[in-house]
């Protein structure tokens, strides 16, 4: 389960078993959602958000707060994915300290 970035309390990471497509977890507390990259073009064009199974879904502002994340570095997780899902190599996790 790598973990590939902190910001502010929320915790963003893959399944090491994941598939298409391209979607990342996000952990607020005990609370996480999943969030869908959907690209069109080399672009994100849509973000779907959908309940993880057992587990208490993020709050409407912390949704709000992870999408705002993930639209800014949205590029850099699909680098994390296709390094680790395609290529096969660790990916590092980015403590981003800076808020949006």
């Amino acid at each position: 389960m790598p973990k590939i970035f902190e910001y502010f309390g929320f915790i963003f990471y893959f399944y090491s078993n994941e598939h298409e497509p391209i979607h990342v977890h996000v952990m607020h507390g005990a609370r996480e959602s999943i969030f869908d990259l959907i690209m069109m073009d080399g672009e994100l064009a849509e973000l779907h958000v959908r309940e993880k199974h057992g587990a208490e879904p993020l709050t409407e502002k912390d949704k709000r707060t992870a999408e705002e994340f993930i639209r800014k570095y949205h590029r850099n997780i699909i680098d994390k994915w296709v390094k680790f899902f395609v290529m096969k190599q660790s990916v590092r996790s980015t403590n981003i300290k800076k808020k949006l």
